[in-house]
């Protein structure tokens, strides 16, 4: 078993481990982290966990040190430099006429790279782009094309439910989601009811879907013959939760089964 201490670099944002060192750490506290990208200003967002070494993927980076008042003035520095960056991108983009929107920017804790996101429709080539962000800053350029998920999470807003949208209030990371998952739970393939507000699938499609792959195990499925103490007939209406179905049986008309007795093979 190998110590780790997740992080996060923004609000809700996909979650990392670190090495904690000999730190005591606690959830919220702010570090100093080396990663790809370079030194990172981030959060603490769980306590410290024990996990197997052998789940690693890759070498885990050590935390460099808790967030000194230096580092606070450096992040608030790199934060409002980083808004003033991103308007000029834009400028720049409107100046190219380029079809791509820029969603949001960010400095590395030491500045030595310029992070941007942005959102388009196709492939976009941003050489032009690049090169002038970098005679402007002096720095390394990166510029990364994020899908409408992204997009959806940093404006945040509200469901069909009626509650605050899941990725902008806790999710940090998106999972994959299918239409499966839509049928499995006998939803209605109308786009309005499961799609979100980004135009993509609810993710909480995904929430109670390994729910209803174990209870609808042993109920036959939509449109299917199955064969019956009182005849064989077609299948109308599943319901998975209480695990039963509905058999239109000729000249008897539709019967309700349970899945514990007629069971369809």
């Amino acid at each position: 078993m190998i110590k780790v201490i997740s992080i996060i670099f923004k609000k809700h944002g996909k979650i990392y481990n670190f090495l904690p060192q000999d730190f005591d750490l606690n959830i919220g506290d702010k570090v100093i982290v080396e990663t790809e990208r370079g030194i990172q200003f981030a959060e603490v967002a769980t306590k410290i966990n024990e996990i197997k070494e052998e789940t690693l993927v890759a070498p885990l980076n050590p935390v460099l040190r808790l967030a000194t008042k230096k580092d606070y003035e450096q992040n608030e520095k790199n934060i409002k430099d980083a808004k003033k960056a991103l308007q000029k991108c834009r400028k720049l983009v409107e100046k190219y006429k380029m079809n791509m929107y820029i969603i949001d920017a960010s400095f590395t804790h030491d500045r030595k790279q310029l992070f941007f996101r942005f959102m388009a429709d196709s492939r976009v080539d941003f050489r032009s782009l690049a090169k002038d962000l970098a005679n402007i800053y002096k720095t390394r350029i990166e510029l990364r094309q994020v899908g409408v998920r992204d997009r959806a999470q940093e404006i945040g807003g509200y469901g069909q439910c009626g509650c605050p949208l899941c990725c902008s209030k806790f999710m940090n990371d998106f999972d994959s989601i299918s239409i499966n998952m839509a049928k499995t739970q006998n939803i209605a393939l109308n786009p309005s009811k499961i799609n979100g507000i980004c135009g993509r699938l609810l993710c909480c499609l995904k929430y109670e879907n390994e729910c209803y792959k174990e209870c609808s195990k042993g109920l036959p499925q939509m449109n299917k013959k199955v064969k019956t103490d009182k005849g064989e007939g077609k299948v109308v209406a599943v319901d998975v939760l209480k695990r039963t179905y509905k058999v239109n049986i000729p000249d008897i008309g539709i019967v309700e089964f349970s899945s514990e007795c007629n069971e369809s093979n």
